[in-house]
Formats: C-alpha cells, structure tokens, sequence
C-alpha cells in the first residue's frame, strides 16, 4: 500500500516543518489524511497546471491519481472506514436559492464513486450566514460534537461559489487500557506544569533511533488495525525542544518507516507513562499550500477548474482545517534519508518509557502503514 502511505506522509511532513516554523514550544495536531483527501477531491476538478500543482504538493503519483476519466477502475485511494469525505448532503434548491455554477456530471459521480461526496446546494449569496451555520452544524454532528466552528464568521462570504468540507472523526481503545488509579500526577518538564501521568506495565513493540537519541514506542489499539506511535526524545535536564529538533532534522519519509519497522521495533517488557491530553488545531492553510506551490487554484486569471464545473470564475478561496485529538485511559478520540543507522540494544529485563517531556506522535492505520495523525506535544 505504498502507493497511499508514501504521498500522505510526505506531505504531512513537508506540511508540518511549514506549520511548526513559528511554533517552537506549541502544540500542533492535524490530519494529513484528511487534507490530502480534500485535495484529491480538488484534484478530480482540476485540469493542466492546476493539476499538476496540486499533484506536487500532495504528494500524488502522476501515474496513481484518479483521473476523473478513470474513477471507476481507482480503488487504491479509497477511503478507510473511519473516514467521511462529503460536500455536503444532497438536497434540492428551495425558493430564492440558485446554482451559479453548473457542476460536471462526470465530477459528481467520481466524487460520490469514490469519497461518498455529494453536493448540496446553499444560497451563500442571500444567506450566506444561514449556509456557514448549516455547514458548521453538519461537521459539528460528523464528528460527534468534537470540531466546532470550522468556518467562523467571515471565512465564507458572498462571493463563495464552493465550498469542499472534509471530516474524520477516529475513536478507539487501547489494545491495553491505562488502569485509571494508577493515574498520578507529574510535571511536565517544558514548563514544570503538573499532569496527570497515566501508568501501565506491559509487552509493548519498543526501538530506539541511535541517530537522534531518542525512543520510539507503539501502543497499538483495539484489533491492532491502528496505533499511536511516539518517538520521545533523550530526557534533558530543561525538558526543552531541543532533542525534538534533532529528531525533526532527519525526519524523512525513509527514515520515519525505517524508524517505525520491524528492523527496529522489539517487544519488550516496558513501563509506560504518559500524559493524559486534548489538543486542538486550526490551520487556515491558503498561504501554506501557496507556498509549498499550489498558487494557480488561489488565482483568478490562472486557475483551471474546467473538470468541476463549466463556469471560468470559480477559485478557491479558503482551505480550513481542524482537528481534535484526546488520549486518556480508555483510548483515543480524534476528530480531523535512506541510510539511517538503527542498532538493536541490549536492553535490561523492564525498559522505561517516560513520556514527561515534548515529544512527537502520530495515529497509524496499520493495513495501508497510512498517517491519520499528526502531533507534536509541548503542553498537555
């Protein structure tokens, strides 16, 4: 399943140096999963440079991308069961709405073929506030009451013609469940806030990346079909960023599965501490993703969405993303370089995982090796 693991994970990395640039000691949470579904739903609208941008920044294999002529025959970007991709719940225009652009038959089928995406037309002209709401209130039920206010007031305006939502909404338990009275409180060291600090002793898959001194732990979810890895930098006397940094500097697509593999992942017998958290993000990406090279689709003049619709005013406006994500002892709710030395160690009979300092982690979806989520935890 590389040819989905591989573009999802070099985006979420290439999106996370962006998003972590002005964000040294602050949380990060985001769902690369989510948002490279978003883009492969623009991406089926698109046509000439717009594509091919889109295709660059996403990671997409020119050979592997859903052309919409082809929707039918693609199975390989098909969405895993816990995520929901949709435009919105189809319904029939009422009186006083109407349908400035005129979307492709072609464009709506592959969409519903393939992401469950369905149109439903709003009247952001003469209602535009009415049509935020709707859609905040759809997202808001999608993702059983965990994501908010995705578009807040003023994101969409009158001259909105689309408006493409994505959600996913993950909960699971642990394979292993933190017992709730062995719960204690600990500081955190970045900023010696007190935490709650969940315990528990088990068979758990451990390494350690000798490159950048740090411990990479799994703890797998109920049937194993996903988990939360964390790479945990070397403990510093400050408990500052620093080991996460090194970590960051070589963390590339090769490195990262190299990281996470067999080669250097062994049960072992391990105490396990960490954190309960809730974080939250919200990221209006425009800027990012003009950066990272998607500028025709922001530009009136340059912009090709003939694949989506007939009409040549559409752009897109806004790209908003949001996620949630809560671990505590029963499970977790979320809501949206080749060459790496790896040396096995001679570990003692019980190995120490002390979560108490920043440290980076992602959920996995095991069957496609497929990142849902991405973070990095500065202050639980």
């Amino acid at each position: 399943m590389d040819s989905v693991s591989r573009p999802v994970t070099e985006f979420c990395l290439d999106l996370y140096k962006k998003l972590n640039r002005s964000a040294e000691d602050t949380n990060i949470v985001f769902s690369p999963m989510s948002i490279s579904a978003a883009l492969a739903l623009i991406h089926l609208g698109a046509k000439n440079n717009t594509a091919v941008q889109i295709e660059k920044v996403s990671r997409m294999n020119h050979g592997e991308v859903c052309w919409a002529s082809q929707c039918d025959t693609c199975v390989s970007h098909r969405e895993p069961e816990h995520r929901q991709a949709q435009l919105l719940p189809p319904r029939s225009p009422s009186a006083g709405e109407s349908l400035i652009m005129t979307p492709c038959k072609q464009f709506l089928m592959c969409t519903k073929e393939l992401y469950g995406a369905m149109l439903q037309i709003v009247n952001f002209h003469g209602a535009v506030e009415a049509a935020r709401r709707k859609i905040n209130a759809w997202v808001e039920s999608e993702t059983q009451g965990k994501i908010k206010e995705l578009f807040a007031p003023g994101v969409i305006d009158g001259h909105a013609l689309l408006v493409l939502v994505n959600v996913i909404y993950f909960k699971a338990s642990w394979e292993h469940k933190f017992e709730e009275e062995k719960t204690v409180q600990r500081d955190f060291k970045l900023n010696q806030k007190p935490v709650q600090m969940m315990y528990q002793k088990g068979k758990f898959k451990l390494g350690y990346i000798e490159e950048v001194g740090a411990q990479i732990l799994e703890l797998p979810y109920a049937q194993k079909v996903l988990s939360m890895v964390i790479l945990l930098p070397s403990d510093v006397a400050d408990g500052s960023v620093s080991g996460l940094e090194q970590i960051e500097s070589r963390m590339t697509y090769e490195n990262l599965m190299l990281w996470a593999s067999s080669e250097n992942m062994f049960e072992s017998t391990v105490e396990v501490y960490l954190p309960r958290f809730k974080l939250e993000g919200t990221f209006n990406l425009n800027e990012v993703l003009q950066e990272m090279g998607m500028t025709d689709i922001f530009n009136e003049s340059k912009v090709d969405l003939s694949a989506m619709t007939f009409a040549k005013s559409l752009v897109l406006s806004n790209v908003v993303h949001k996620a949630y994500v809560e671990v505590n002892e029963e499970g977790t709710v979320a809501a949206a370089g080749t060459g790496a030395s790896i040396v096995r160690r001679s570990l003692p009979l019980v190995e120490v995982f002390m979560a108490n300092h920043p440290f980076l982690f992602f959920i996995r979806h095991n069957p496609t090796n497929t990142i849902v989520f991405f973070g990095k935890l500065c202050s639980p």
